[in-house]
């Protein structure tokens, strides 16, 4: 059983640095280029694969985690969240695939919140992390169900859904590798993936717009 875990452990491990890797390269190298779009699957890729094999051996006794399997919870949500994000550019109404992606992550949002609280009135450890990820969930998955409903979708929201929701889950991986995978867990380890993360995202939210009408 050890042994097994270990493996898991290394496969978990490989697969989080490509992702890494992969997705530090598809940032920096030029939007909608055939190897911008070669390194954004197998950033998708890797990151399901370490995400889902995440959930596994953080439940597994004696590795028990939270954090990770919060963050790899979030994680995968926002890579399928992000890939379907560009089949808007053709279609303008959300099939059962989107729905089924955002109502899955609004139920485990609910799940998260209802834990914190209770957590929180038995003083059980986590139990903020619980409440901040699932508030945040919550409001990320009601937000898509907006965008659902709207008839009217603004020209090129697609693009800017992609790029939200693929460098929130390249922000996710980063804080995950340096809290859990680095063991360094000060505040700035918390904040600085994000902070970084969310200012290159209204950089590319602005660019699009400057360029692009608001409306269709």
């Amino acid at each position: 059983m050890k042994d097994a875990i270990t493996i898991l452990i290394y496969i978990h491990a490989f697969f989080g640095a490509v992702g890494l890797i992969t997705g530090i390269g598809s940032v920096i190298v030029k939007k909608g280029s055939a190897i911008h779009k070669k390194m954004g699957k197998l950033f998708s890729v890797g990151m399901l694969i370490s995400s889902l094999i995440s959930l596994v051996i953080t439940c597994l006794p004696q590795h028990e985690n939270t954090f990770l399997f919060l963050i790899g919870l979030f994680t995968i949500y926002l890579v399928l969240a992000g890939n379907r994000a560009l089949t808007f550019k053709l279609k303008r109404e959300a099939d059962w695939k989107d729905k089924m992606i955002s109502g899955t992550m609004l139920f485990f949002s609910v799940i998260m919140i209802l834990n914190g609280i209770y957590g929180l009135f038995n003083e059980v450890n986590m139990s903020v992390l619980f409440l901040f990820f699932g508030s945040f969930g919550l409001f990320m998955s009601l937000q898509d169900f907006r965008f659902y409903r709207n008839p009217e979708k603004p020209k090129n929201i697609w693009l800017r859904l992609h790029i939200g929701k693929m460098i929130g889950a390249l922000i996710a991986s980063f804080t995950a590798f340096i809290v859990a995978g680095l063991g360094i867990g000060n505040i700035i380890s918390w904040t600085l993936p994000t902070i970084i993360g969310t200012l290159y995202i209204v950089y590319w939210k602005r660019k699009i717009n400057a360029k692009v009408p608001a409306k269709s």
